[in-house]
């Protein structure tokens, strides 16, 4: 199946093999490269590449969608898009998608091994005998069942975690601004405030809107119980990491694990700086939540699947920003994708256009999102490039192509 040549691909950031095998076995060029890029780096390597590959650490912005005009598709491998500036994508007609369950059960197993290891105080004891120290001592441990877990945010990973906690033997509390089933015996709290009254420990996993900047402060940690144990293994900037290392201090929080942080490295080896070194019974790796090898191959099959069928068939099942279509190709027919601004009779022009000259439509889909709307037309044999053109010429039209057969 032809599509357009040639397709280069640039993946940074140490994305898993699967991932470029993939892409090259679809007929792509693939670029690796093992860290994050930005500004004029990130600009030069994406000269005719139509499919970038990114995970947390590269920040997509609007001069990136502005200035790379092979650019077609950005694949986040990974849970989160915050790094990338979405509106400007979706305006410039370039599909973006992430790897929403790829690695839900990674982050959970983790989140379980931190508040037993932290429950049971044993980042202190194993600090003490590295050191020579022999202190056998049950002061401040606890067993898991009886005790309390809140969740902040209910999503994949969260309802997930409830699950795990439960059945070894713990009361889940969560609490999420959206409506959300309760999974076995979880209870919903209406306010932070009531969640935070009653669990022993409290883990965020929230996603990266903007509204959840700082959302996790000096206040809210004041409304912890005395001796309970605090995670985030969601984002970085969620929490105000000087207010928790002041609650540790103070002994108010007994213990934490952090995987995420404000400002991280680019790379691998470059220094980390942050307010919570140096703390006893205090957990931080190098946001690795999500990193297990079957995780990260998974997000690679997965996310560069999503990017191939893309390319390929204009499907755009499981988009962040696209409206999602997927329509089974036709034996000899070429594809016409048009994404368009969400107008009154802009398919009735596309289909006119294409009565003009004499193209036939043996199947067709629209489907819109908000301001924006895809239409995605077979017709039989192959498109005239004026055809193309004249697409691309309507006012309405943010990005016309053709998938030849």
């Amino acid at each position: 199946m032809s599509t357009i040549t040639p397709r280069r691909a640039l993946l940074l950031e140490n994305i898993h093999p699967t991932a470029a095998e993939s892409l090259t076995a679809a007929g792509f060029e693939v670029e690796r490269v093992d860290r994050a890029l930005e500004g004029d780096e990130l600009l030069k390597r994406l000269d005719g590449v139509q499919v970038l590959g990114i995970r947390s650490g590269t920040q997509v912005r609007a001069d990136v969608f502005e200035q790379a005009d092979a650019l077609r598709a950005v694949g986040a491998f990974c849970i989160g898009t915050n790094q990338i500036d979405l509106r400007t994508a979706t305006t410039h007609g370039i599909a973006v998608f992430n790897a929403p369950f790829s690695n839900t059960r990674s982050v959970v197993e983790l989140a379980i091994a931190e508040i037993i290891s932290l429950t049971r105080r044993m980042t202190v004891h194993n600090e003490n005998m590295h050191a020579g120290h022999w202190v056998k001592s049950a002061k401040g441990s606890h067993e898991l069942r009886g005790r309390s877990l809140g969740i902040i945010g209910y999503g994949n990973i969260g309802s997930q975690l409830s699950v795990l906690a439960e059945a070894m033997g713990m009361r889940v509390f969560f609490y999420d601004t959206a409506d959300k089933l309760a999974l076995g015996n979880a209870q919903r709290c209406s306010t932070l405030d009531e969640l935070l009254g009653a669990s022993d420990v409290v883990t965020l996993h929230v996603d990266g809107r903007p509204g959840n900047s700082g959302l996790f402060g000096e206040e809210l940690f004041s409304r912890m119980r005395p001796g309970s144990i605090f995670l985030n293994l969601s984002r970085g900037f969620v929490v105000d990491q000087a207010a928790l290392r002041r609650h540790i201090d103070s002994g108010h929080i007994s213990g934490a694990a952090i995987d995420v942080f404000p400002a991280e490295p680019a790379g691998a080896g470059d220094p980390f700086v942050s307010d919570l070194r140096g703390l006893k019974n205090v957990i931080l790796t190098p946001h690795i939540a999500g990193s297990t090898e079957e995780a990260q191959q998974d997000i690679g099959t997965f996310v560069a699947g999503k990017l191939i069928a893309y390319m390929q068939a204009g499907t755009t099942a499981l988009s962040v920003n696209l409206p999602s279509v997927q329509m089974p190709r036709q034996p000899g027919s070429s594809r016409l994708l048009v994404l368009h601004r969400n107008q009154p009779g802009v398919l009735a022009r596309i289909d006119g256009l294409l009565a003009e000259h004499g193209l036939n439509i043996e199947q067709q889909v629209l489907s819109t999102t908000g301001a924006v709307g895809f239409a995605v037309t077979d017709v039989p044999g192959a498109v005239p490039a004026e055809v193309v053109e004249e697409l691309r010429q309507m006012p309405e039209v943010i990005r016309a192509h053709a998938l030849l057969p």
